[in-house]
């Protein structure tokens, strides 16, 4: 049990389990940050510290994925209620410093902090399925979706020849393939926002997009909790 609500856990293909996060985990999802986002600026990486207090705010909505012992991809979430109407924020608006504690226990949205697969076990659907395990939660929690900030992680790159919303326009369209948006436009989440200055971090030129997965949405190995019948 999480706090009163059941365990996640799900065995993949190939010894892969999806699972809660534990306190045991926390050194080496910092480690595992490092190699995921190699250009993100360091004070804006989630340390060891930071993983165990994110258990103690909202440990349901933290999870990994396991490989014969090794951490091989993560996620960390909170509840946030999301005004779409002013959807301009940082990055550091909601990891404050790495603790998450922009995390309100009664928010309407399962906020998406972080996801991030060890390079060397990409391309195995991990990313599908921490989503997966995300929504699972937006179900037994009964709320409306999942947000996120999907960075342009090849935006950087192009910058000098194309906009930001001429970027997000091409990928959006099918004509640019983003390694990380591409996949989450994929998911079937929708582009809702440039968020410009979000982050720091050159490979996005500091950009991101707000982007918005329904709790209608089903999402591949994700499973709904049963009807209770009426009394």
């Amino acid at each position: 049990m999480v706090f009163g609500l059941p365990s996640y856990l799900r065995h993949l293909l190939s010894g892969l389990v999806v699972r809660n996060t534990e306190v045991r985990d926390a050194d080496a999802l910092g480690a595992l940050q490092r190699a995921v986002f190699p250009t993100l600026a360091d004070a804006q990486r989630f340390k060891a510290a930071h993983y165990r207090r994110h258990l103690e705010l909202f440990a349901a909505g933290q999870f990994v994925v396991e490989h014969d012992g090794r951490i091989v991809a993560a996620t960390s979430t909170v509840r946030r209620h999301v005004d779409f109407g002013s959807p301009h924020h940082t990055f550091e608006d909601i990891i404050q410093g790495g603790w998450l504690t922009s995390h309100e226990p009664a928010g309407d949205w399962l906020y998406g902090a972080d996801l991030g697969v060890d390079p060397a076990y990409r391309g195995r659907g991990l990313a599908l399925a921490l989503y997966a395990a995300r929504q699972q939660l937006v179900w037994t929690l009964g709320l409306r979706g999942q947000v996120a900030a999907g960075m342009m992680s090849g935006y950087g790159a192009l910058k000098h020849t194309m906009s930001a919303a001429d970027y997000l326009t091409a990928v959006s369209a099918g004509r640019i393939n983003d390694a990380t948006l591409s996949m989450q436009l994929r998911v079937g989440f929708e582009a809702r926002a440039l968020l410009l200055d979000h982050l720091d971090d050159p490979s996005c030129d500091n950009t991101s997009v707000l982007i918005v997965l329904d709790a209608a949405h089903d999402v591949p190995g994700a499973e709904r909790p049963p009807i209770m019948p009426a009394q």
